[in-house]
């Protein structure tokens, strides 16, 4: 990351430059620590999010900041208190795309805590799940790479898979 981009990361601003794309991960688990670190490979500027100082690592922000239509927002847990404001928040910024882990047999808990924030419904509509392509993963770094395979099928108007 450069020095201007450190510095308006510590300002709370994910800076949007020539095209880029930002990866956001939300709370700090072993698939955003993949999430990012592959992100990073495949040219996304990363950041994590995590309001609970305790489980961040160092350099993730608590508080979600500005961010613009090049962020891509992966929620890592869906077990978390926070689910709700964080998510709030971040369906209050203009991002690409926005998604909760979670198996897809289980109601996702957060469109109730959404709901009990008195979030729109349209808002809530945009949040994506399942997120990734569906590769039978298991392992967070697995989790990860499915993750970010599916976030650049749908960035790239691709369905994913085998069909080309």
């Amino acid at each position: 990351m450069t020095e201007d981009a450190a510095c308006a990361v510590a300002h709370g601003e994910v800076p949007v430059d020539g095209g880029s794309r930002a990866l956001v991960a939300v709370f700090a688990s072993p698939v955003a620590e993949h999430l990012l670190r592959y992100g990073r490979d495949l040219g996304f500027r990363t950041l994590l999010v995590d309001p609970d100082p305790e489980r961040a690592a160092d350099g993730a922000l608590a508080e979600v900041p500005e961010l613009g239509s090049d962020a891509d927002v992966v929620v890592t847990d869906h077990h978390r208190a926070e689910l709700g404001a964080v998510l709030r928040d971040v369906l209050k910024r203009d991002v690409r795309w926005v998604g909760v882990m979670g198996n897809p047999r289980h109601a996702g808990p957060h469109v109730a805590a959404l709901r009990e924030l008195g979030v729109p419904e349209s808002e809530i509509a945009r949040v994506h799940r399942p997120i990734g392509l569906n590769i039978g993963s298991r392992t967070p770094p697995e989790i990860a790479i499915a993750t970010l395979a599916g976030l650049l099928a749908d960035r790239n108007g691709k369905p994913g898979g085998f069909a080309f």
